[in-house]
């Protein structure tokens, strides 16, 4: 594995185009800009957050997304 990234997704924006929210997190390849569809591979670690390994097909570059999971108080 070549390097290693976090990802932290951003509130909306008026002078941002308008995307959908899963699209918005979709990684790109920092080599060669290619938009990437799905994790390689995931794991769940044991302190609510989650890890993604991404590989990119053109250039085979590949790097690691933590996401920390929200946790919400039932009532």
């Amino acid at each position: 594995m070549s390097g290693l990234a976090e990802v932290m997704s951003s509130g909306w924006s008026s002078s941002a185009p308008r995307t959908t929210s899963r699209e918005r997190e979709l990684p790109t390849c920092t080599v060669c800009s290619d938009s990437m569809i799905a994790a390689e591979a995931s794991a769940f670690l044991s302190d609510d957050s989650v890890i993604y390994l991404w590989t990119c097909e053109t250039c085979g570059y590949g790097f690691v997304t933590r996401h920390d999971l929200l946790r919400f108080p039932c009532n």
